[in-house]
């Protein structure tokens, strides 16, 4: 079967002229480019359909790149094809053919409707009209799912070779949370999966930026990173991660996607923070304080 973007690129890397540290921003949920055969698959309407995406997420960290780091951005959405899923953590009933034992099909996002390829959007929504083939799905999955993980290796590997150490930055955005107008509601939910996938001074760092422009940030509940922070994060050997969650009230009409008032002053910040963890002490990185009980208190 022909890729969907056989005539288009499904994702992006922004080098810097010069990398000048050793972080990599990732925006996988970002993507905005709708295939047409897909949208002939779907029973959705178009503003509908992307109510899964991450909007302007990229566009809140396009400054990575001007002062040193790569971005990695999807153009494909979150709907086709979520790399923030193991490779085959798919939903039986979605297909035509039966999967084998291979396949991860009892995963609790394949409960949700949210495996590699969801099966719904947002206020579970079905996206498709009829079960797609496992064709259709190793089309996506080994044409730009491998793909997309070996250009992040490569961009975490090389950050590794230069500086000993390296920092994957996973950029998301999340619905806002709890009752309108709740004073604990969180602006921004930081997730290193309860201390085990990043150095505690670079998720202090992250919360004292965006505390100090008075947001109010949570970690790791109800987001405590998706398979790119658990997959990548191994800072005892030197890989750190750590997922970013920005509430999009801040920036944006979660109802018609477009963008507030809000929008530059809270991409400003974002290049504030993406000043502060490209300056971020190197050996600090290098001798990682995971703390056991954080981490079984999952």
């Amino acid at each position: 079967m022909r890729s969907d973007y056989w005539d288009q690129p499904a994702f992006e890397t922004i080098r810097p002229r010069r990398m000048v540290a050793p972080i990599v921003f990732n925006s996988p949920h970002s993507g905005r480019n709708y295939p047409p055969r897909f949208l002939a698959m779907t029973r959705l309407d178009h503003l509908s359909i992307r109510q899964s995406e991450d909007a302007f997420i990229d566009e809140l960290f396009s400054r990575a790149p001007h002062l040193g780091a790569p971005l990695l951005r999807a153009h494909f959405p979150r709907a086709y094809l979520d790399v923030n899923r193991e490779p085959w953590e798919l939903d039986p009933t979605m297909f035509v053919e039966p999967l084998s034992d291979r396949f991860n099909t009892t995963s609790p996002r394949v409960a949700a409707g949210l495996g590699t390829l969801a099966k719904v959007v947002a206020e579970n929504k079905p996206i498709y009209r009829d079960r797609l083939t496992l064709e259709d799905a190793r089309m996506r999955i080994e044409g730009i799912y491998h793909p997309y993980h070996a250009a992040l290796q490569n961009l975490l590997s090389e950050a590794s070779a230069s500086f000993g150490v390296s920092v994957l930055i996973d950029c998301h955005s999340m619905p806002r949370l709890g009752r309108h107008g709740e004073r604990a509601t969180p602006d921004i939910v930081l997730g290193d999966r309860y201390g085990t996938t990043c150095s505690p001074a670079l998720i202090d760092l992250v919360e004292t930026g965006f505390s100090a422009a008075g947001l109010k940030v949570a970690r790791n509940r109800p987001y405590a990173g998706g398979f790119c922070t658990r997959a990548y994060g191994r800072p005892q050997h030197g890989v750190h991660a750590l997922q970013i969650e920005i509430s999009r009230h801040l920036y944006m009409n979660e109802a018609t996607l477009e963008k507030s008032a809000g929008f530059e002053p809270l991409r400003q910040l974002v290049e504030s923070m993406i000043h502060a963890v490209i300056g971020i002490d190197l050996v600090q990185l290098a001798m990682p304080q995971v703390t056991p009980e954080r981490a079984a208190a999952e």
